[in-house]
């Protein structure tokens, strides 16, 4: 003891221990850092290219990121599988590039690049020309052919030029003169480009997580631009807006039990890495321990994942978000989104939390029953187009649910061909619903008042084309008068009610076969009812479209979109169609990638 009675201080240097790197498989991961590279690079693109470059550069940058991810993505898969592997745990098991996390990013990647070229569509809405509206005085109403009405000169120039379906400024409040004037100046939203991948390189990364942490960070990375995507829609902004708000407010509860779970695992098991935390609960499950913490954690980490997945009794953001965003928006999220979650639901139920699953599976049996139950029942109510597609949507939750609790790889294999089915239908259906235009004199005379008194007569809807004909009553006699939509439709209706020789039926078929050998006979049961009655729904479109009267006034017209549409909605009908024949390669594959990686 010195003097002043302190200790001194050793000067004796401390051996600190050594840090060791975790070991990062750079290629395994190269699809997704593609993905991200490339959003990231689209965010410098606005904010430093010139306005006029902005469109054709993000679309390249876009489309060109996805192919290039999606040949990655073929090459790591050809790698990791070979002489029979599964794959590989890398970042110190954050994240595991095994069998079902690469089938399901395939998945979204094809999907991405077909809602992306979506995104990109500029034939489907006419506005005003950003051009000085007193050169077009004295100019008449005349078709373009496409079956777009626009302003028109003399010398044959049309006054209106095409435009996408985004608002022309986001931050503008509707229906006001900010917003009117950007859509004369021209404005395009570009930045929904540089969105859509860092919420497709989320949802990729989602599955794909070996533990909570990183898994709930991939959670916000796609759900963030997914709250912006949704208020940003050209036509109804106010819809627009409060299915974003709503969303937004939702998802961020959701999120929250999803984290307070990640909390409760950990107090329970000491590790967020789901291997781990079932090595733990299946050790303390078998001495006959206390798991209640678990199952609280595991409680919560259902309701933010199941929140996603659209399933009941989360379900209740869905058709007001289904309806209120941009349909490219919502063709992106029915299909992509359902793919991620389902993704990341089943490796934390499979891999983490096995060993409760007497626990878990009386639960799950609710909310499968409730989901295909309660959404068909609602969507026989439905008058709106997108609503009922949005309820579809819940039931088809439902059914896909079936193949978690057949819990084997029967189930899994039958949850990945569903996904799959699922994904290309109700992308196609939604591209169809956005082509379906009702007329709009108003907008037309409109922008004629302008074009005659100048830019300063007041313009209160720039648009020259109609809004999306959602109606169901608008949809009378759509099959007789535009017969391929009218097939299209109706094959993606088909499917969707689980008719034979479409993807739909094989999908139905498979997990209620995965699901009747595992104790599930009552679940099929329920599920064929459900779709019996989910069955009317979708018969009384078609029998709308090919039997029903044509309206004598506002009948709606189908306008031509561009090719990266037309390109998307072939692949989405060829797909459902080609699975319901010869479904018997992509049941292989699933089959072969329906084993987890611990």
């Amino acid at each position: 003891m010195s003097s002043t009675g302190l200790t001194p201080v050793s000067s004796t240097p401390t051996t600190l221990a050594a840090i060791e790197a975790p070991s990062i498989a750079y290629g395994a991961l190269s699809p997704m850092l593609v993905v991200f590279g490339a959003a990231v690079i689209g965010v410098l693109v606005e904010a430093f290219a010139p306005r006029r470059l902005r469109y054709p550069v993000q679309l390249v940058l876009s489309l060109g990121g996805l192919l290039v991810a999606l040949g990655a993505l073929i090459a790591v898969a050809a790698a990791e599988t070979s002489n029979g592997a599964n794959g590989q745990i890398t970042m110190s098991g954050a994240v595991v590039m095994d069998r079902p996390t690469l089938c399901l990013q395939g998945l979204l990647l094809v999907v991405g690049i077909i809602a992306v070229g979506f995104m990109a569509e500029r034939r489907l809405e006419r506005v005003v020309a950003p051009v000085d509206m007193r050169r077009l005085a004295g100019a008449s109403v005349g078709d373009d052919r496409s079956g777009r009405t626009g302003v028109s000169g003399g010398g044959g120039g049309n006054g209106g030029v095409d435009a996408d379906m985004f608002t022309p400024s986001g931050a503008a409040v509707p229906n006001t003169d900010a917003e009117f004037e950007a859509t004369r100046a021209g404005a395009v939203t570009t930045e929904v480009f540089p969105l859509a991948l860092l919420a497709l390189g989320g949802m990729m990364l989602f599955p794909a997580c070996g533990d909570l942490l990183t898994m709930f960070i991939a959670l916000e990375v796609f759900s963030l631009p997914l709250y912006l995507l949704c208020g940003l829609a050209r036509r109804r902004r106010l819809i627009s807006q409060e299915a974003s708000l709503k969303y937004f407010l939702l998802g961020a509860f959701s999120s929250a039990f999803f984290l307070f779970g990640a909390a409760f695992v950990y107090g329970a098991t000491g590790s967020l890495n789901l291997a781990a935390i079932g090595a733990s609960i299946g050790e303390v499950a078998g001495l006959g321990g206390d798991t209640t913490l678990a199952l609280i954690g595991l409680a919560m980490l259902a309701v933010g994942m199941l929140f996603k997945v659209g399933a009941v009794p989360f379900h209740a953001w869905i058709p007001d978000v289904y309806q209120g965003a941009p349909t490219p928006v919502t063709a992106f999220m029915a299909s992509a989104t359902k793919i991620a979650a389902f993704g990341a639901l089943l490796r934390v139920f499979y891999v983490g939390f096995g060993a409760l699953r007497d626990q878990w599976e009386p639960v799950m049996w609710a909310v499968a029953i409730a989901s295909m139950v309660i959404a068909s029942v609602m969507a026989v109510t439905q008058t709106d187009v997108k609503r009922m597609l949005a309820y579809s949507s819940i039931a088809h939750a439902g059914f896909i649910l079936l193949g978690l609790i057949a819990f084997d790889d029967a189930g899994l294999g039958a949850t990945l061909f569903y996904l799959a089915a699922y994904a290309f239908t109700t992308l196609g259906a939604f591209a169809l619903v956005a082509v379906i235009r009702e007329p709009d004199a108003d907008a037309t005379a409109s922008a004629r008042a302008a074009a005659i008194r100048g830019p300063s007569a007041p313009v209160r809807n720039p648009h020259l084309s109609g809004r999306e004909a959602t109606d169901l009553t608008q949809w009378s006699g759509l099959g007789r008068r535009y017969p391929l939509v009218g097939a299209m439709f109706a094959v993606y209706l088909l499917s969707f009610a689980g008719i034979p020789l479409t993807s739909g039926f094989i999908a139905k078929f498979d997990v209620f076969a995965a699901a009747a050998g595992n104790g599930g006979g009552v679940l099929v049961v329920i599920g064929v009812v459900s779709s019996a009655i989910a069955a009317y729904v979708y018969i009384r479109i078609i029998v709308a479209m090919f039997f029903d009267d044509v309206p004598v006034d506002g009948a709606p017209h189908v306008v031509r979109p561009s090719v990266l549409t037309m390109s998307g909605v072939a692949v989405c009908t060829l797909v459902t169609v080609v699975l319901g024949i010869f479904p018997q390669p992509v049941l292989d594959l699933a089959d072969a990638a329906a084993s987890f990686l611990r």
